[in-house]
C-alpha cells in the first residue's frame, strides 16, 4: 500500500469515528493502531484533523464532563478517571473539574441518594449503608457521601411530615364536608341524637 492510500485509509478511520460521536486524540491514535496504519501516517493524519478543528482535547473534556454532569450526576472523581482512561491531558482534566462548584457536586450526590433511599426498601441502617456505598463507588468522597445521605434524610422526614400533614387536613376537610351535607337535607346529626 502506497503512503498516499495510507493517508486516505487513515483520514477515512478518522472520519468514521468522529462521524460517531467526539473522542480525544488519543482514542483516535489508538484505532489508527488498531487497524494496524503506520505511526508516521497516523500523526500526520490526527495532526491535520487538529489543525482543522476536529480534534480537540480541551473541547472533548468540556463536553464529555457537562453529559456526565447532567446524565449521570457524576463526581469529579468519577469524571476524572473516565478522562484520564480515554486519554485527556491532566492539566486539561484540571481546568475543566475546577468548573465544577462543590455545592453543585454534593447537590448531585444528594439527588443520587434521593433516588436511591425513595425506591429502595428495608431497614433504614440498611438503606444508609447501601446509599452510602452506591455514592462511594460513583466517586465521591466519603466526607460528600456522609453529607449528602444527612440531607436526602432530612428531606424525606419533611416530605413525609407534609403528606401527614395534608393527610390530617384532608380527613378535616371530609369530617367537615359530612356536616355540612347533613345540615343541607335538614338533617343533622345532633338533631338526629335529639329527636
Amino acid at each position: 500500500m502506497s503512503e498516499e492510500e495510507h493517508l486516505h485509509r487513515a483520514r477515512d478511520i478518522v472520519y468514521r469515528q468522529l462521524g460517531m460521536m467526539d473522542r480525544s486524540r488519543y482514542q483516535l491514535s489508538q484505532a489508527l493502531h488498531t487497524r494496524q496504519v503506520p505511526e508516521a501516517v497516523a500523526e500526520r493524519v490526527l495532526h491535520e484533523f487538529e489543525a482543522a478543528g476536529y480534534i480537540d482535547d480541551a473541547k472533548f473534556a468540556r463536553t464529555l464532563t457537562a453529559a456526565r454532569r447532567r446524565d449521570k450526576n457524576a463526581s469529579r472523581r468519577a469524571i476524572s478517571a473516565e478522562l484520564r482512561r480515554k486519554g485527556v491531558d491532566a492539566s486539561i482534566i484540571e481546568e475543566v473539574l475546577a468548573d465544577i462548584e462543590p455545592e453543585a457536586e454534593l447537590d448531585s450526590a444528594v439527588e443520587l441518594a434521593l433516588k436511591k433511599l425513595r425506591s429502595a426498601s428495608g431497614k433504614p441502617e440498611t438503606l444508609a449503608q447501601r446509599t452510602y456505598a452506591m455514592l462511594a463507588r460513583r466517586g465521591f468522597t466519603a466526607e460528600q457521601c456522609a453529607q449528602a445521605l444527612r440531607q436526602a434524610r432530612a428531606v424525606l422526614l419533611e416530605e413525609r411530615a407534609a403528606e401527614e400533614c395534608v393527610a390530617e387536613e384532608c380527613a378535616a376537610e371530609e369530617l367537615a364536608a359530612e356536616q355540612t351535607d347533613d345540615d343541607q337535607y335538614g338533617y343533622a346529626a345532633d338533631k338526629a341524637v335529639a329527636g
